[in-house]
């Protein structure tokens, strides 16, 4: 069983893993995308988006922190530049996830990892596995209408194939299965778009489910969303426990009162 283990080793070292993530990172932060395993995807998105939030305060001493990560000048200099002044305003969430199929030989999944605001990459490229020429053979009078016919083809499925991927947003304390489809529904998929959703919105979404969600009270949903789209979720458990001391206090006089209405 993997209960509690929420790093990704990828097979690795830890030596290796982090000169991978660094030279990863070093390459999303140069191309704002780059294509690559799902798995390593994900795993870098933890790596780098906390790199990205401390490149916000622009200090001698984040810049030395970033240095310590990244090992490359060009890369720190791009991040405190251009990259700050693009995301200031922006809370968390800073990359997406695009699937993008299996891939031939080893059947892994395939993903598209890029800075969402720089949404200038050509998907196109990554028909048949990233760009790979795909051979074709003419036989019986295949003329070129078939084959642009075919590249339209495979370009439309990858199209389709792509998704954003989405947050277990059942993290946030006070969010259960049922809840999630529902802000899922209601466009609300990642831990960005719910920190920046306000709780009047939140409770619109809920009194129109009705039943036990109109009671249900969303006014810390966007704080605790907006550590996890951080990567701070040691803040947000310290939160969590705070939270629920809090409501341990609350509903204790209710149980009481409960007790005495049977008795009597």
């Amino acid at each position: 069983m993997r209960h509690g283990n929420k790093t990704a080793y990828l097979g690795r070292t830890a030596s290796h893993r982090k000169a991978m993530l660094r030279n990863m990172a070093i390459s999303l932060i140069e191309h704002k995308a780059i294509k690559t395993t799902l798995t390593k995807a994900k795993a870098l998105r933890v790596f780098i988006e906390p790199l990205i939030t401390k490149a916000k305060t622009d200090t001698m001493h984040s810049r030395r922190v970033l240095f310590s990560y990244l090992q490359n000048k060009e890369a720190v200099k791009e991040l405190f530049g251009e990259i700050a002044e693009k995301v200031g305003d922006r809370p968390g969430g800073y990359t997406r996830i695009l699937k993008l199929g299996q891939r031939r030989g080893d059947n892994a999944e395939l993903a598209l990892i890029e800075l969402v605001d720089y949404n200038e990459f050509d998907y196109s490229q990554n028909k048949n596995e990233g760009g790979s020429r795909r051979r074709r053979r003419r036989r019986g009078g295949k003329g070129k209408g078939t084959a642009k016919a075919e590249s339209k083809a495979v370009e439309t499925k990858v199209e389709e194939s792509a998704e954003v991927v989405k947050d277990k947003l059942t993290k946030v304390e006070g969010i259960g299965p049922k809840v999630q489809e529902l802000l899922y529904g209601a466009g609300i998929e990642t831990f960005a778009q719910l920190a920046a959703t306000e709780a009047d919105r939140l409770k619109e979404i809920l009194s129109e489910a009705g039943g036990v969600m109109k009671s249900m009270d969303p006014t810390t949903w966007p704080q605790q969303a907006g550590l996890a789209a951080e990567g701070k979720f040691d803040e947000l458990s310290t939160l969590q426990d705070e939270l629920k001391g809090g409501k341990v206090v609350e509903e204790a006089p209710a149980e009481d009162d409960s007790e005495e209405d049977k008795t009597e």
